[in-house]
């Protein structure tokens, strides 16, 4: 995730979450915190606790974030954001909070007395991991549209680059899906699915492999028994859990997302942007 990726994130993240931004330039964002937004970031339970208990008037914070590191922001009062920063940390992790899920509309300006139609699409992000005693993650962005049930892969960064909003946009309206929500469910988990059960599996048998070498060498050990101790069983219980292979699926989060039909071009069969 690129400096230019976590920008994005960043001003959709607090747009969603009503917070508007109060000072926007190319190097940094000051956005005015929502007393929720201030209750779930800026860790000030006591000042909380005391308004609630006065009933005083409630004065949420302002955030500045950094997103490039340049002279002019050397001496700026705020924090530097980045990938892997305990800050963007901190937003990924209150989406659990928040809710996983999103309804967003293509930020469409058109003129007066126009009327543009937007496509509904379902988006899922997952998690596919491959465990043995290694580990593989595969991050999945599928968008499904509801009305002729065309896939789109790597949806979310095809995402990153339009300009969306939490609100429909004045002269616009959503078109009704053909395809119920939770049967588009069903068509991207299936394909999550067969994404899985399709993947080589040559990391399954390497790990079978150095599963059965570490059981011989328990095997040696404990060969002069004639009755195995608990500690043998407690041991070759625990190579099974280091080695067995398995694939675990993880549902991170989704949402609908209504778009102009000409988002995506059809090419050779697939959709791109």
């Amino acid at each position: 995730m690129n400096q230019s990726e976590v920008r994005k994130y960043v001003e959709r993240y607090f747009e969603a979450n009503d917070c508007p931004p109060v000072e926007r330039q190319s190097d940094f964002l000051t956005v005015q915190l929502s007393i929720d937004m201030d209750k779930l970031l800026m860790n000030r339970p006591f000042y909380w606790h005391y308004l609630e208990k006065t009933g005083g008037s409630p004065n949420p914070m302002k955030m500045t974030l950094i997103t490039e590191s340049t002279p002019n922001t050397k001496e700026m009062k705020g924090e530097y954001i980045h990938f892997g920063s305990p800050r963007l940390h901190q937003l990924f992790q209150s989406t659990k909070s928040l809710g996983s899920y999103i309804r967003m509309y293509e930020d469409v300006h058109v003129s007066r007395g126009q009327s543009t139609p937007l496509q509904p699409w379902i988006n899922v992000n997952a998690k596919v991991s491959f465990q043995c005693d290694r580990k593989k993650d595969v991050i999945l962005s599928l968008g499904l549209n509801l009305i002729h049930g065309q896939i789109v892969t790597d949806f979310h960064t095809k995402m990153m680059k339009i300009p969306l909003t939490p609100k429909l946009p004045d002269y616009c309206f959503t078109m009704a899906s053909l395809i119920k929500p939770a049967s588009g469910l069903i068509r991207l988990q299936k394909m999550i699915q067969t994404f899985a059960n399709n993947e080589p599996d040559d990391w399954a048998i390497q790990a079978r492999q150095r599963w059965q070498q570490d059981e011989e060498l328990l095997e040696s050990f404990y060969e002069e028994y004639e009755e195995k101790p608990e500690s043998y069983q407690l041991e070759k219980e625990a190579l099974r859990e280091q080695y067995e292979p398995r694939i675990e699926v993880e549902m991170i989060n989704g949402g609908l997302f209504f778009l102009q039909q000409q988002v995506f071009t059809q090419k050779n069969g697939h959709y791109a942007n």
